[in-house]
């Protein structure tokens, strides 16, 4: 067994900046878990990006390896519920926030935070899909669930060329959604209609500043990845008795809002989050991914990189400029 592994570390060098470098870690450095994993491949998230650049409401303590998701095989285990060899993933929880992450070939972490890969996926197949692929996945179940019906109209989903964005477009499309896809990039029209999507929304025509209580309604339901005014938008566009998903902030945490759509349309807001959902939640969800959800534009939506390339593509996601998945092979 080596000792020795090569990891991204994000260090402070002064206040209020960070450096991110590859260099030599030892086994011994990582933290205590019953679980050992080779890691395999990983995947770029915007929290990602976040912990890599010193956000301290993603990441309390530097030096620190980002990473929130991991697909590998299980070298040595304390658990009963694993063997060395075992295919598994790690995603979420707090995996590359304070707990050295993905962005490493090692992790060691709690038994309850790993599950066996589904049966169908390759493990780099499982880091295309990633963290994004799961909160999308999550995103088209609470809309079944609502429910909203293909028939009932359009879905629209903003923020629409990112990781997560993507992949509800495609699992929408294959769901047989008719999709608006929302977003700043027109260079990337025939990218989401490749995926799917049956309209392009350009992000003006998705933020109304008129102060108006309600708009016309235009959407059965909505994804919405970025926040802000857009999904305010969003949901005083929703028919009555519609569902929007609200899952990221990137363009803004505030929702400036009034109650109108929710006590005179009947919509309904559903938070979905990641990070914490429990096993008996996230298992289902990825054997959907793996069957009902399996995308065949999958690798349309994959960009691969080495950990020496990772620099470039965090600065391109916090740049906005990421479009579908990035993951990262630890072997290259």
């Amino acid at each position: 067994m080596p000792t020795t592994f090569l990891a991204m570390v994000v260090t402070q060098t002064a206040p209020g900046n960070f450096q991110r470098t590859i260099v030599t870690r030892n086994l011994s450095d990582l933290p205590d878990g019953e679980v050992l994993i080779r890691v395999r491949y990983s995947s770029l998230n915007y929290k990602d990006a976040l912990s890599a650049s010193g956000n301290r409401g993603v990441t309390k303590r530097y030096p620190h390896t980002p990473g929130i998701d991991a697909a590998g095989e299980v070298l040595e285990s304390a658990s009963p519920n694993f063997s060395p060899g075992d295919a598994v993933i790690v995603s979420c929880y707090d995996l590359g926030m304070n707990t050295s992450g993905g962005f490493a070939q090692y992790i060691r972490v709690p038994a309850k935070w790993v599950m066996p890969l589904p049966a169908g996926l390759s493990l780099r197949e499982s880091m295309i899909y990633g963290t994004a692929g799961f909160t999308a996945a999550q995103s088209v179940a609470h809309l079944q669930r609502h429910p909203v019906l293909p028939e009932q109209g359009k879905i629209l989903v903003t923020g629409a060329t990112g990781g997560v964005g993507s992949m509800a477009v495609a699992m929408l499309a294959l769901s047989g959604f008719s999709v608006a896809a929302a977003t700043g990039k027109p260079d990337q029209v025939q990218f989401l209609r490749d995926l799917g999507a049956q309209d392009i929304v350009s992000r003006e025509n998705s933020i109304d500043r008129s102060n108006r209580m309600l708009l016309k309604e235009k959407w059965a339901g909505v994804i919405d990845t970025v926040g802000g005014e857009m999904l305010a938008t969003a949901i005083k566009s929703t028919r009555y008795g519609g569902a929007i998903t609200c899952c990221g902030n990137t363009a803004s945490p505030d929702l400036p809002l009034n109650v109108y759509p929710f006590i005179l349309r009947g919509v309904s807001l559903i938070g979905i989050d990641s990070a914490e959902c429990p096993m008996a939640v996230r298992i289902p969800i990825w054997q959907k991914i793996a069957t009902t959800w399996r995308l065949p534009t999958l690798e349309r939506l994959a960009t691969e990189i080495s950990l020496k390339e990772l620099d470039q593509h965090i600065e391109r996601i916090l740049q906005g400029k990421q479009r579908g998945r990035v993951i990262l092979n630890l072997d290259a």
